[in-house]
């Protein structure tokens, strides 16, 4: 079978990319009249895009509010040591905090940014301060809260 490198995806390929980053859960049927193919074809298109790579999952967009979580805050997190060690401890520790929902490690005049979420920000306070301060290495924090989601999973 033909390795598929991004220089290899066609038009076809790309558009099938698209629908499906828009609608997971779409027909293989309704895909493949939308990318114009047959279904066959079309089916051993996404089978090539999941063996490759370019598909990782599936998933679900839950809304965060109707789960009483509509609290996000954005954390910069600098490290006393940013030694290979210390950054493995850090990466293993945040993985562990349920509210921490997305982390970054950044080139930047600090190491790590979160995304935090929680009910409020008494709750937000909480886990800044019994579980962020209390990772691995973290000799400094900042804050920043978000006041609207323009772009993103939330809308």
């Amino acid at each position: 079978m033909k390795t598929v490198t991004y220089e290899t995806l066609d038009q076809t390929d790309r558009k099938i990319l698209d629908e499906l980053a828009r609608d997971g859960r779409i027909s293989v049927a309704e895909l493949s009249r939308r990318v114009n193919l047959s279904k066959t074809p079309c089916q051993a298109r996404i089978g090539r895009l999941e063996k490759a790579g370019y598909i990782l999952g599936y998933r679900a967009v839950i809304d965060p509010k109707r789960l009483g979580l509509p609290h996000v805050a954005f954390v910069e997190v600098k490290l006393s040591d940013t030694r290979a060690a210390a950054l493995a401890a850090f990466n293993k520790a945040v993985r562990a905090i349920k509210e921490v929902e997305q982390c970054h490690m950044i080139a930047s005049s600090f190491d790590y940014l979160l995304k935090v979420r929680t009910k409020d920000i008494a709750d937000y306070r909480e886990v800044l301060g019994e579980k962020i301060s209390a990772l691995p290495h973290v000799a400094h924090t900042s804050t920043h809260v978000s006041m609207e989601a323009v772009k993103g999973d939330e809308e």
